[in-house]
């Protein structure tokens, strides 16, 4: 019996898992996008962020919490 050992090469496994890592990154900051619009100009964030991670697996979703975190803000008045 012959134990043949396959070694893999470090080097490459690093790199692949380094790409597919950075690649996650940028999809997963993608797909929260909108949610993080929505905090950075002070609208409503939370609903955006609840309809996003439910719905934003579907471009619709995706695009409904985008416009409600680019809609205009209102105006507070204090008197």
């Amino acid at each position: 019996m012959s134990g043949d050992v396959r070694v893999e090469n470090i080097d490459h496994s690093w790199t692949v898992t380094k790409i597919v890592a950075i690649v996650v990154a940028v999809l997963t900051a993608g797909y929260m996008a909108p949610w993080a619009v929505a905090a950075v100009r002070d609208v409503r964030h939370w609903s955006v962020f609840w309809i996003n991670l439910l719905l934003g697996w579907t471009i619709i979703g995706w695009i409904w919490a985008l416009v409600l975190a680019l809609r205009s803000q209102r105006l507070r008045v204090s008197v």
